[in-house]
């Protein structure tokens, strides 16, 4: 039996480079690089991932604003769609919706918000993760061993962040300005770049949120937490503003409502911008400041008190890995029920603006000309909730290479554990999460339309939220190859193969690709449930493909040397 120390805690311990089974790697550039080693390693991190959520900004833009121009294509069906959104009470949730009758004024009412929040949180997460995580992984010791200050570490890692915060803009405006340069959208590129601005903003102030909690906190989690309760007070207080007119002036309170003021693509405001960048800059130099005046893995604010030790879960590699996954997997969780939520809440609205364009009624007559609008809506909307349990997926392959990676899993494998059992451990824990995920996003997507609308029943929608498991399924399978075969290139393929999937349901919903070159894509292999039955043939297949590279993942796993980062 794993006891506490051989557990979770003994897990948070560094490796001993000397280990005979790993290779020893540079822990900073050589050269003259060498007094930048901390925002050189910081960046490195940040950048990969902010050129990730850049891809993600534009593409999201790209398939709204080309889904409205194929989808609404007279004036006539744009005014009634403007009237419906105008008057379907979304504005707490997503927004007002300004100028909807027209591509750029539809495009940043559908994008904006969303793309904010998802900005917002990663912001948050990188920043604790990379400063308030490595200081507890112990790297920062190394760091602060050679030619620099904890104040001065800290300012390069800023810099670090910021080339990450650069690289996301980068990527962003590159994607969004091409989009609008399509004869069909006509968006100029200052627009388009100001928009990419705008929802690159509230990044950066959650970057600096989220480093200033990592400077009050005791522990990465304790950090994230912190930063995550304020952005649940400033979408809370951006909801109140946008309910009401009398409460606008709350938007004034909130950050997300800084974003939501400078109104890009319809009528710019960009005084709102010196605002975020002067919170955004003392929040920074503010983390700064606190980490020349504390000591090094202290915090400001108090640690939790002593408590007893707790061996819950702690039986076995499945439940240690239950145990180290668990707030990550809930904040999973908890945000695709809130997805879910919405799309089923959405219903009534989108189905009355949907009977307003007569492409979309043939489109829909030929996806299924018995099924209710409803249940079309929602079988072609939750290729969106597939995507964040993909998403999901991938984060428990990534966990899975970092324990790796990091050295924790050595202190495992002395153990009578062995490699095989330990990643096959981590694959059927992905898989579990995923289909238990995909289930609950039915019910509550059920939940959401008001227990059922136009005959959607909850069987039916569990089936929906069932079938978007497999895709999900499929990718756990190439992770476990990737870690295998390539295990420094984990994360490039699970997230190329993801958005090369979804690149190629975009194009070929466009027309614009071949079938053989659809069935490259996981997510084609999804019906559109709860408008069709579920393909479980399709499904079983998918499965199939995952065990078996499951299977050759983990026989790779059990012959290799143990690689680091």
């Amino acid at each position: 039996m794993l006891t506490e120390a051989s557990g979770e805690h003994l897990l948070e311990v560094q490796s001993v480079p000397a280990l005979a089974n790993r290779a020893v790697e540079p822990t900073a550039p050589p050269g003259r690089f060498q007094t930048l080693a901390v925002a050189h390693a910081t960046a490195r991190k940040a950048v990969r991932s902010g050129v990730i959520l850049g891809l993600v900004v534009g593409l999201y833009v790209l398939v709204q604003a080309f889904s409205y121009t194929s989808t609404y294509k007279t004036s006539a069906e744009r005014a009634k769609l403007a009237s419906t959104l105008t008057s379907g009470g979304l504005s707490p949730l997503v927004g007002p919706a300004r100028q909807v009758q027209t591509v750029a004024g539809y495009t940043a009412w559908k994008c904006l918000m969303a793309l904010t929040i998802i900005g917002a949180i990663w912001g948050l997460l990188t920043a604790t993760k990379l400063l308030r995580g490595e200081e507890d992984s112990g790297r920062w010791e190394l760091m602060l061993a050679g030619l620099t200050t904890r104040r001065r570490a800290a300012l390069q890692a800023v810099l670090g962040l910021g080339a990450g915060w650069g690289a996301l803009l980068a990527v962003a405006s590159a994607i969004t300005v091409a989009v609008g340069r399509a004869s069909a959208i006509s968006i100029s590129a200052p627009s388009m770049l100001f928009f990419s601005l705008s929802v690159a903003s509230s990044a950066a102030m959650f970057l600096g949120i989220g480093a200033l909690t990592s400077q009050l906190a005791a522990s990465r989690r304790q950090a994230a937490a912190l930063a995550a309760a304020a952005l649940g007070v400033s979408f809370a207080l951006r909801m109140a503003g946008d309910s009401s007119p009398a409460l606008g002036w709350l938007r004034w309170a909130s950050p997300l409502g800084w974003v939501e003021e400078l109104r890009p693509l319809t009528s710019p405001q960009p005084l709102a911008l010196g605002l975020i960048a002067a919170f955004s800059l003392s929040l920074l130099a503010g983390s700064v400041y606190l980490a020349g005046v504390r000591d090094l893995a202290a915090s400001v604010l108090p640690a939790k008190p002593g408590s007893r030790p707790r061996t819950a879960l702690l039986s076995g590699p499945v439940g240690l890995a239950m145990r180290l996954t668990r707030a990550t997997t809930l904040a999973w969780l908890v945000g695709i029920a809130t997805m879910a939520w919405l799309l089923g809440s959405e219903t009534k609205v989108a189905v009355k603006a949907l009977q307003d364009s007569s492409s979309v009624q043939k489109a829909l007559s030929r996806l299924s000309g018995t099924s209710g609008q409803a249940k079309v809506y929602l079988g072609l909307s939750f290729v969106i909730v597939a995507l964040l349990i993909s998403l999901l997926a991938i984060g428990h392959l990534t966990a899975a290479r970092k324990e790796e990676s990091s050295g924790r899993l050595d202190h495992l494998l002395v153990a009578p554990i062995s490699r095989s059992v330990w990643l096959a451990s981590r694959l059927l824990l992905a898989c579990a999460v995923v289909t238990m995920a995909g289930v609950m996003a039915g019910v509550v997507a059920w939940l959401g339309t008001g227990h059922g609308h136009d005959g959607i029943g909850l069987s039916s929608m569990a089936d929906g939220g069932l079938n978007t498991a497999p895709p999900a399924i499929c990718l756990i399978g190439f992770g476990a190859l990737a870690i295998g075969f390539v295990p420094r290139w984990t994360s490039l393929v699970l997230y190329g193969v993801l958005a090369w999937s979804f690149l190629v349901e975009l194009v070929g919903g466009l027309g614009l690709t071949s079938h053989w070159l659809l069935d490259t894509s996981v997510l084609h292999h999804m019906r559109a449930a709860p408008a069709l039955a579920p393909n479980w043939t399709s499904g079983v297949a998918m499965i199939a493909v995952a065990l078996t590279a499951g299977a050759l993942g983990i026989a790779a796993f059990g012959r290799r040397d143990l690689a680091g980062d």
